[in-house]
């Protein structure tokens, strides 16, 4: 009996073949804020052009565990200047086992990113209000979406890791 016939359940033997995918730990791997107008820029009444960008990166550790990193780019810009910058790279380990090679690209891609995201955005947010200004609340990101667009534009082709998408 193999584990499509046990629903993936351990074999008698006592090999368990059940499909796990967890995060083990999440952290900021890289975090910078640049104001390089101040204190000029505070006295700016105009509306802020706000671009961000942001990329997914995977590392696989070890067997069973791999590091994705959320990545995510602000620059906030008035016609004073550059109001300020923010570079944060986000990362999480995460264990996954048993998981059939087709799907890992999605959960690392699509899950993994989402499961990151809440935690990102907060960093992002208290860094900018440290910052002198208003924090920056990004709206949810569908990365699974983002993810299934990706692999639609490209059939045939794996997606690269290191670029999925911008916003």
């Amino acid at each position: 009996m193999d584990e499509q016939e046990n629903g993936g359940a351990p074999l008698a033997n006592g090999a368990d073949t059940t499909p796990v995918a967890g995060m083990i730990s999440q952290y900021v791997k890289d975090l910078s804020f640049e104001n390089p107008n101040s204190p000029a820029i505070y006295q700016s009444q105009a509306m802020p052009r706000i671009d961000v960008q942001f990329n997914i990166g995977t590392l696989q550790i070890a067997d069973d565990i791999h590091e994705v990193i959320l990545k995510i780019d602000v620059r906030s810009e008035t016609d004073d200047g550059v109001a300020f910058v923010v570079d944060l790279s986000y990362a999480g380990l995460f264990g996954i086992r048993n998981v059939p090679q087709e799907h890992m690209q999605p959960f690392l891609l699509g899950e993994a990113p989402r499961l990151l995201f809440p935690f990102a955005r907060r960093v992002l947010a208290d860094t900018v209000r440290d910052g002198g200004f208003q924090p920056l609340l990004l709206e949810p990101i569908d990365f699974h979406a983002l993810y299934s667009q990706q692999v639609e534009n490209q059939p045939g082709a794996g997606m690269p890791a290191e670029d999925i998408g911008h916003a």
